[in-house]
């Protein structure tokens, strides 16, 4: 286990990467691609276990994944709508788009700040909430962002706004996903809607623009709704180059991300792209999510068109929505209808599969030689990161998920469909 580690340590290339896992601070934890060096995580647990420190209620409906720095745990909220159809954007009341700040030790909630309404909502599809983004945060900033409907900086001791923008505009189409990322003095966000296609840099001290880049490519379609996306780039550096890798639709660009200039782009096809990329081994691993590639592996020093240098494919059992894990030589996925599977990270090459039970839009997590997956009806499977399946824990709990685990010093911080846990080990 020892070697492994070696091992893993040695892929981590994020740029987003900080020394050690004091803080949970983005979407998919320090390094964005969800590992933890945390060990002494709780492996076995259930409703009313001595491992549940707190369950505080979380009413409304948003998939963000809690975020966590020192004693607080943010994530976004929005309230549940039955009586919007499609098309349809009246409402009796505006809609309220909300953050809310708990307390680590105690569950309890600190701050619980409405910083959005808006009167005519976008429709969003039952599968999507209207607080899918997670948040972003750091030392004395949290970064709030809903798509189109408004992005805040706030203090996260006090929770007053430093700075907001609402003319970020995009028609999501089916409500957004893309969460916000910061890297140096940057904040990016992703928007890969119906009408527009684009991502932009924004000064991360006063919201100001700093650069935007449209998505400047065939997409080989009029119709607006297979140019849609969701994902998250991740910033990387290879070569002696600082890359911002984007998927969406179609095409995943490399953005020189001080500049915005696009330094290479590879067309794999698809649509709806949602899951984080990953980077190691001088490759770059993208889910496509809807399309004849759902997973590609290109190498990413290249420059202008590198569609040829895509080094492998995979279509079989490869997740729409959720993230995968890059661990050491090794690749593990679970997709959505519950299939587990592990390849050859250099080749492709399948190890194994493993169908379990539920079904999974939540990104997996690691930690100390174990992956995490949590289902939409509550279960929570804990199998061995290795080149062959074992099963360590079957878990469950009351409601399911679909926003990501997250880490708390020696706690996991899970976010159902209706509370917020804190579960550790006495």
């Amino acid at each position: 286990m020892r070697a492994f580690a070696w091992a893993l340590a040695a892929c981590f290339c994020s740029l987003s990467a900080a020394g050690a896992d004091d803080n949970w601070n983005q979407f998919r934890g320090p390094r964005g691609d969800g590992t933890s060096t945390v060990k002494g995580l709780p492996v076995e647990f259930s409703e009313g276990s001595k491992e549940i420190v707190w369950k505080t209620p979380l009413p409304g409906r948003a998939w963000s994944s809690p975020v966590v720095w020192g004693n607080q745990i943010w994530v976004t909220n929005a309230p549940e709508l039955h009586n919007l159809a499609e098309g349809e954007t009246k409402l009796d009341k505006p809609l309220e788009l909300s953050a809310v700040c708990f307390d680590v030790e105690t569950g309890k909630i600190l701050h619980d700040i409405v910083l959005f309404k808006v009167d005519k909502p976008q429709f969003t599809h039952l599968t999507n909430s209207y607080g899918s983004p997670t948040p972003y945060i750091e030392e004395g900033r949290v970064y709030i962002h809903f798509g189109a409907y408004g992005t805040a900086c706030l203090d996260p001791k006090t929770g007053r706004p430093l700075w907001e923008r609402t003319d970020l505009e995009c028609d999501h189409f089916r409500g957004p996903g893309s969460s916000p990322v910061v890297y140096g003095n940057l904040l990016y966000l992703t928007f890969d809607g119906f009408d527009q296609q684009y991502i932009i840099a924004l000064n991360k001290a006063t919201g100001e623009t700093v650069w935007r880049r449209d998505r400047d490519v065939d997409f080989g379609t009029t119709d607006g709704d297979a140019k849609k996306a969701y994902s998250t780039p991740l910033l990387i550096h290879v070569g002696g180059r600082e890359l911002l890798i984007s998927p969406f639709a179609s095409h995943t660009i490399a953005y020189n991300p001080q500049t915005g200039e696009p330094i290479w782009t590879v067309k794999h096809g698809g649509m709806n792209a949602a899951g984080r990329p990953l980077y190691g081994h001088g490759l770059v691993y993208i889910n496509t999510a809807d399309g004849p590639n759902p997973l590609v592996a290109v190498a990413a020093d290249g420059t202008g068109d590198i569609t040829d240098k895509i080094a492998w494919r995979s279509t079989k059992s490869v997740p729409k929505r959720p993230s995968s894990l890059l661990l050491g030589d090794l690749l593990f996925m679970m997709n959505d209808g519950g299939v587990a599977s592990c390849l050859e990270a250099k080749t492709g090459k399948e190890l194994w599969t493993k169908r379990l039970p539920g079904e999974y839009w939540a990104s997996p997590l690691y930690a100390d030689g174990l992956i995490y997956c949590c289902s939409q009806k509550g279960e929570i499977p804990v199998f061995k990161a290795a080149r062959e399946f074992e099963l360590v824990a079957e878990n469950k709990l009351d409601d399911g998920f679909l926003a990501s685990p997250a880490v708390a010093g020696k706690a996991l911080i899970l976010r159902s469909k209706t509370h917020l846990y804190r579960i550790e080990k006495p």
